[in-house]
């Protein structure tokens, strides 16, 4: 059997601390929380791809071109 997932709640005033079961609606939202953060980290991931190879091209590019490295650094920076 899985524990249910918890909360704690702390009454500033008081400095009691209560640390209460998730409801239903609570392990929904988190978890539909966590496939939106998985989303965007697949999708930063792609993006990080993409600019990476794009880079990669573009120096293949300029090499052919007869560019040394240092030039191809001096450009790109």
């Amino acid at each position: 059997m899985a524990d249910t997932p918890t909360k704690v709640v702390v009454n500033c005033t008081t400095g009691v601390t209560e640390v209460i079961p998730l409801t239903a609606a609570e392990i929904v939202d988190m978890e539909t929380a966590r496939v939106a953060a998985e989303d965007q980290r697949v999708a930063a991931e792609a993006e990080a791809a993409v600019v990476a190879a794009a880079k990669e091209s573009a120096n293949s590019k300029l090499k052919a071109l007869g560019l040394t490295d240092a030039e191809i650094t001096a450009l790109t920076k």
